[in-house]
């Protein structure tokens, strides 16, 4: 089978298209599955890159979307047959989902909805248990609650907007000019351009000067301290970025603040809220761009480029 092998730690060239043994059933409740498309994440490069090395031993296959069809089952396996099309997210630190069939335990499969291809559905299992951890388990988020998601249109970003239109908030996002249309069209009721305006001080003009009632932070930095003053009081901050650097707190206290930190979710039982919004039409995957397996280097290249030829909006797909 072809599959992409991380030999070594480095930049998008150290992803090598490599032939390997196919992998075969060894534990009852195993099933086989022929991935028809994955997708590419923020964790995907932090492990090629070596973010992870004390975690894995090279060579490592990684990748964090399946979508595709089940060819084989074990003998203990009852709930699925060969020919269910699934998708899923493969636990972190397993091997991973760039390669031509996945060998994977069956609690971890999600049925994949039939409205949606195997590219689109692709782009849904890692983000799609990570955001509904983030507004509904972390924030809570309600009807009638004021959001504000920052980075509207990245591969979260874009689902988020989604999930929390479908809840009944009120949704502000930050993007491009460019992608304001589209932004809108997901459903995000105001867009602020964050290149060219302060996001705090037009959320504070939005809302007079009351803030929003949860904040998603997608993009890192300084967010975690500048934040809270577009926050309304006793509202809550979530964050899925990782914190390189310290973070001046004293805006949070000022308004009895909550945080929460989400490390990217693999949980089936979280995906199926989403695989409910996808097929009532709540929600529709967006994807950016598809590669074939065999360009994993560009794709990885578009999603790190800080100067790209336009602007990323949605996941980047790999299809077999």
């Amino acid at each position: 089978m072809k599959t992409i092998l991380i030999t070594k730690y480095g930049g998008p060239e150290v992803l090598q298209l490599t032939e390997m043994p196919d992998p075969v059933i060894k534990d009852p409740s195993q099933v086989l599955v022929k991935v028809r498309a994955t997708s590419i994440n923020p964790l995907d490069y932090q492990i090629r890159r070596g973010d992870y090395a004390s975690l894995f031993d090279l060579p490592i296959i990684t990748g964090h979307d399946i979508a595709g069809d089940i060819i084989a089952v074990g003998e203990s396996v009852k709930k699925w047959k060969p020919g269910d099309k699934v998708y899923y997210s493969p636990r972190f630190g397993s091997s991973g989902s760039y390669s031509e069939y996945h060998l994977t335990d069956e609690s971890s499969l999600s049925r994949m909805p039939d409205t949606i291809s195997y590219e689109e559905a692709a782009s849904i299992p890692l983000i799609g248990g990570t955001v509904w951890e983030m507004l509904v388990v972390r924030a809570q988020l309600k009807k009638g609650d004021r959001i504000l998601i920052l980075g509207g249109a990245g591969g979260v970003g874009t689902l988020a907007i989604q999930v929390a239109k479908s809840l009944g908030a009120f949704v502000y996002t930050t993007g491009q000019s460019i992608l304001h249309e589209k932004l809108k069209n997901l459903g995000a009721d105001v867009v602020i351009d964050h290149h060219k305006e302060n996001y705090i001080e037009e959320i504070k003009t939005y809302t007079n000067g009351k803030g929003v009632d949860v904040i998603i932070d997608t993009v890192g930095g300084t967010t975690l301290s500048d934040s809270p003053l577009a926050l309304a009081d006793y509202g809550s901050v979530v964050t899925l970025v990782d914190i390189p650097q310290p973070q001046n707190l004293i805006n949070a206290w000022e308004k009895n603040a909550t945080y929460h930190f989400v490390f990217t979710r693999q949980s089936r039982d979280e995906l199926h809220h989403i695989t409910d919004l996808i097929e009532t039409g709540h929600v529709k995957p967006v994807i950016d761009s598809i590669y074939p397996l065999e360009d994993v280097q560009k794709a990885h290249q578009r999603i790190e480029d800080s100067k790209r030829d336009r602007p990323l909006l949605g996941k980047i797909v790999l299809s077999m």
